[in-house]
């Protein structure tokens, strides 16, 4: 997936998301909970764009960070709707497998560019190696 097209995915979550609390009963607690939810989730695409403009490798892991977690918690307030019976499981499954989705790739690409990182040191510490 490139970069285009997880904007266009992080965009269409909170797109979701916004759609969904506006559908949620007038209450207090839904409305707490859907005001974290609608911060959360909007966050996810607003700071994967500014990953997008990273200035260095420890900026794009610092910012893609920042995304992983506020994805995970879009998550936890999307089991909170369902486990204080807000809203039924079957509503939000599809919702909930996109943010985990999202996350799931987030997570991975923390993990390759920490990877690539580490090897880059590696290397840069053996091209300054006398002995070479």
């Amino acid at each position: 997936m490139n970069e285009e097209q997880f904007k266009s995915r992080t965009k269409q979550l909170a797109l979701r998301v916004i759609r969904l609390i506006e559908a949620l009963p007038n209450n207090r607690t839904a409305n707490v909970i859907g005001n974290q939810l609608l911060r959360s989730a909007t966050s996810v695409g607003a700071n994967y764009r500014a990953a997008c403009r990273a200035k260095s490798t420890a900026d794009l892991i610092a910012k893609l960070s920042i995304v992983e977690e506020e994805a995970d918690e879009t998550i936890y307030w999307l089991e909170l709707l369902v486990e204080s019976s807000l809203i039924s499981f079957a509503k939000l499954k599809d919702l909930m497998q996109e943010a985990s989705e999202i996350l799931a790739m987030t997570v991975a690409s923390i993990k390759t560019l920490r990877s690539k990182e580490k090897q880059s040191k590696i290397q840069n510490s053996k091209s300054k190696s006398p002995n070479n």
